[in-house]
């Protein structure tokens, strides 16, 4: 895999960013391109760079990118809005159109989680992306948050937006809460196993969440526009055990869309303690993947 920096700017904010290529010495050129869009907390030294070394062997160029306020991207520090994430991944669909070696004609992008309705919300209002796959998303906000918690949790999740609302119109900030308090991880121990074992060496994880990007997660409802991505393919992919993302999520995800789409359940997968570059189930996800892209970008097969 041949990387190197590829930033961009989304709303005035220069955002961190890695182009990944197939080390072929562009023999592919120009390759089709695969941007993944990270999930809540998500940083692009996690699951993005994990994809790029999955898929580049295959043929694709991968475009890794950290959102606003993450990593080395610019802009206001625990500030999560899934609505100006999709704006950010349009601006990166703005950077690879321009890029020779990358087929403008040929991009698809790969959400996760939060992501996976990123890319949904995306896709539906761009029609330059030429497929896309959503792993273990969201499809609605309200509901899927909601789903994590226990009724005492979530009406004091409820309670501490709707008092932050007050909180910005006065002081013009919003209070910075544990990203924890929002997305409940104690009642999925794999992915709260996994979550602290693994993703908590990423620098800058885990870090600090404003309560005004509950308030936008709460309205965010990708499965409300997911009907305009067709006639472009879209691909939903889910843990059949998933207790941070349940199922419900992706079955309505799809049933929201219209044709062409595919809706595929990982057996005995949860969210993400698959998520290593040699796990059989990460893997299977890739060949999947693999399959859809070949097939929705037209990539010749690499021998």
């Amino acid at each position: 895999m041949i990387s190197r920096p590829l930033p961009f700017f989304s709303s005035g904010l220069r955002l961190d960013a890695d182009l990944h290529l197939p080390d072929d010495g562009g023999a592919g050129a120009p390759y089709p391109v695969v941007v993944p869009s990270s999930g809540f907390q998500g940083l692009k030294v996690i699951h993005p760079e994990r994809f790029a070394r999955a898929l580049t062997p295959r043929g694709y160029a991968v475009l890794a990118f950290d959102y606003r306020g993450f990593g080395f991207s610019e802009g206001e520090r625990g500030r999560l809005i899934p609505q100006e994430w999709a704006e950010d991944l349009r601006a990166a669909v703005d950077r690879v159109s321009a890029v020779d070696e990358l087929d403008a004609d040929r991009i698809g992008l790969l959400g996760w989680g939060m992501g996976g309705g990123v890319v949904v919300s995306e896709a539906a209002e761009d029609p330059r992306v030429r497929a896309v796959a959503s792993v273990n998303a969201i499809a609605d906000g309200a509901r899927s948050t909601r789903a994590m918690h226990d009724e005492r949790t979530w009406n004091s999740l409820l309670e501490r937006v709707m008092a932050d609302r007050a909180r910005r119109t006065e002081l013009g900030r919003s209070e910075i809460t544990s990203p924890w308090d929002i997305v409940r991880l104690d009642l999925d121990d794999n992915t709260d196993g996994y979550v602290g074992t693994e993703l908590y060496r990423a620098p800058g994880f885990g870090s600090g969440v404003t309560l005004e990007s509950a308030d936008m997660l709460l309205r965010f409802s990708p499965e409300a526009v997911a009907h305009r991505i067709a006639p472009r393919p879209l691909l939903v992919v889910h843990g059949s055990t998933n207790e941070l993302h349940k199922p419900e999520e992706a079955r309505s995800l799809y049933a929201h869309a219209a044709e062409p789409k595919r809706l595929e359940l990982i057996d005995d997968a949860g969210h993400t303690e698959f998520m290593f570059d040699e796990h059989p189930t990460f893997c299977g996800l890739v060949d999947r993947l693999d399959d859809f892209f070949a097939d929705a970008l037209d990539r010749a097969p690499v021998g």
